[in-house]
């Protein structure tokens, strides 16, 4: 027999609601290493992550990675870990709860929630929560502007896979990317202008460093878009600042394994400026939209300690866009345009209010 999640109980006259699921990476419970060991056990287990065949990848996962790597990814953790707990979830929720400010202070009354895709609030748990409010109609938005089968695609295979245990399912939408959103460039370069403005203005001997996370170069050559898309974000941000092709470096970061990624290298970048006299170089991650351990630790400390050790001199990391107001207003943006067509006003849905009515009417007769 099939697996079907129960269904909440049903409430005569309740109007449907209409609910946004913003879904982010994922992160550990607590920066420790048994945390780690299960957050990375979910993540690396999964075949859009890792796409070995699980007869060579398992003995590697289970024999080697989960009994080194917890330990040192914990204190890595430790490192950026806030008083609320793990940054990228505490910049996530905040982003979820200013967007549903944002989108009733222009009369939309939507329900926003938002998941991890590994570790928790889990996907699945999330949406839930967002049928439990009467939600029959669900906007998916996974927080990567550049689409990739990694994390994208991930994301919305776990809201699918809930999908199939569901027995009444709610009418579901999806955004696929924003990489070239007009709200979200401006608010990177908006964000860019304001560190300068509070950091110095750029001098002749500078570089503006956009470090998007790595992946295998191999899933370019199988038809993978989010190198391209990455490209395209680095150019129109570089237009949006007015800034010289020459002045500014396109690179990846957080390599894992042997095999080749997308290339040029964050850190060997890094070095190769020091060495040809480049004084100062900002960072930027365009590929996240929340601080989280690979901005935090890699890029804002590793990168800096690489930088300067290499011989440079200035080394800046300008945030994630967080809780921006005008990266706010962007998502908002985003939500709308996907929601086009769907009720999402103060006013009930009258024909859902018939038909609950009608099912009341049919519940009667049928005793």
């Amino acid at each position: 027999m099939p697996f079907f999640r129960p269904e909440p109980e049903f409430k005569h006259g309740t109007a449907p609601q209409t609910g946004v699921l913003l879904i982010n990476l994922g992160t550990p419970d607590a920066p420790t290493a048994p945390a780690l060991r299960r957050y990375l056990k979910e993540f690396l287990s999964d075949p859009r992550v890792v796409e070995i065949p699980r007869l060579i990848w398992w003995p590697i996962l289970n024999g080697i990675i989960l009994n080194t790597r917890p330990a040192k990814s914990a204190a890595k953790y430790a490192s950026v870990w806030l008083p609320e707990g793990s940054p990228l979830r505490v910049h996530t929720e905040r982003q979820a709860k200013l967007l549903k400010g944002t989108l009733g202070q222009a009369g939309h009354r939507l329900v926003v929630d938002y998941a991890m895709r590994y570790g928790q609030p889990s996907v699945a748990d999330a949406l839930e929560r967002l049928k439990q409010q009467n939600c029959t109609r669900i906007l998916l938005l996974p927080l990567y502007p550049q689409y990739a089968g990694s994390t994208s695609a991930t994301a919305l295979d776990a809201a699918y896979a809930w999908l199939q245990q569901s027995r009444n399912q709610p009418e579901i939408r999806a955004v696929r990317n924003f990489h070239d959103h007009p709200g979200y460039i401006a608010a990177l370069a908006a964000s860019v202008r304001q560190y300068w403005a509070e950091n110095g203005q750029p001098g002749p001997s500078y570089r503006l460093m956009l470090s998007f996370h790595g992946v295998p170069k191999r899933t370019l050559e199988l038809g993978d878009p989010y190198h391209c898309e990455c490209l395209k974000t680095g150019r129109l941000l570089s237009e949006a600042l007015g800034l010289p092709k020459e002045r500014v470096e396109i690179c990846f970061q957080s390599r894992f394994g042997k095999a080749e990624w997308l290339q040029p290298y964050t850190a060997p970048t890094l070095h190769r400026l020091a060495k040809e006299g480049v004084e100062r170089v900002d960072v930027i991650c365009p590929g996240f939209t929340s601080d989280c351990l690979e901005t935090l630790e890699e890029i804002a400390m590793e990168g800096k300690a690489d930088f300067l050790a290499a011989g440079g001199k200035t080394y800046g990391y300008i945030p994630c866009l967080n809780e921006r107001p005008d990266w706010i207003e962007a998502l908002a943006d985003i939500v709308t345009t996907h929601l086009s067509g769907w009720p999402t006003g103060e006013a009930p849905d009258q024909a859902a209010l018939e038909q609950s009515a009608l099912r009341a009417q049919a519940r009667g007769a049928s005793r």
